[in-house]
């Protein structure tokens, strides 16, 4: 991790007041699984065509979050299943700004993902104005819900300078199901999303294709889920585990 905050410090930065104009709430997302060896290399690589968000000096933030979903899971079967529509909450900490959102995750039919948040001082989901926000947002009912697994990990956010797009990485991450009681740790493996308002010109893409970082879905909640909780179907994760199992050499 040394040599990535080598080459990390040697972008020019940027704050979260510049981050304002790129918040890309309706966007279009792609994500990868990569390590943190090519990680690297892809630093490396972008460093001319990227800055990089820092707070209070540091440009590493801590995230950590907690997906609430059903008693019988069906967040995770309608994911698991293909299902467009799909839906997620989640209560997320930005541990670098002391900040904690819950948020309300929608994927339309059409590969959109829209989020609706709102600050929140703690996860009790029964006080009038989550339950408002739940009712407006998500298609379940707060009474349905319980606490499924939580996740942390180290984030890096590259903003390319014309301010179309956001690349995040993700190091360092944990998973602790609440439900089973399995935690797992992932080691070298790196996720990168990149996160663009339409389908914008990315300069990130051929770097990635010169890598040979392919496209690969990686929703932490359910590959945490699938990965801690033997109860829960698999079946149109299949391939996308065996990647990740290669990758931490399980």
């Amino acid at each position: 991790m040394n040599k990535v905050a080598d080459i990390l410090a040697e972008y020019s930065p940027i704050t979260l007041e510049e981050m304002s104009g790129v918040k890309l709430m309706n966007r279009i997302d792609t994500k990868f699984v990569t390590t943190q060896a090519q990680l690297s290399q892809l630093l490396g690589l972008a460093r001319g065509e990227y800055r990089a968000q820092e707070i209070g000096g540091n440009r590493f933030s801590r995230y950590d979050t907690t997906y609430f979903d059903t008693l019988d899971f069906d967040m995770y079967r309608v994911h698991q299943t293909g299902h467009t529509g799909r839906q997620k909450l989640r209560f997320r900490t930005y541990v670098s700004s002391n900040l904690q959102f819950m948020e309300v995750k929608t994927k339309n039919n059409h590969g959109r993902t829209k989020k609706k948040r709102i600050p929140v001082a703690d996860m009790n989901l029964a006080d009038a104005e989550k339950t408002t926000f739940l009712a407006e947002h998500l298609r379940y009912a707060a009474d349905t819900l319980q606490p499924a697994i939580r996740n942390n990990f180290d984030r890096i956010t590259l903003v390319n300078h014309k301010k179309t797009e956001r690349l995040t990485i993700d190091t360092n991450l944990r998973f602790f199901n609440l439900v089973s009681g399995q935690n797992l740790e992932m080691g070298p493996l790196v996720i990168i999303e990149l996160k663009r308002d339409g389908l914008c010109h990315s300069p990130v893409l051929e770097m990635l294709r010169r890598l040979r970082i392919h496209p690969h879905g990686f929703s932490k909640y359910c590959m945490g889920s699938a990965l801690t909780n033997p109860q829960l179907p698999v079946n149109r994760f299949k391939p996308k585990l065996i990647d990740v199992r290669k990758i931490l050499e399980l």
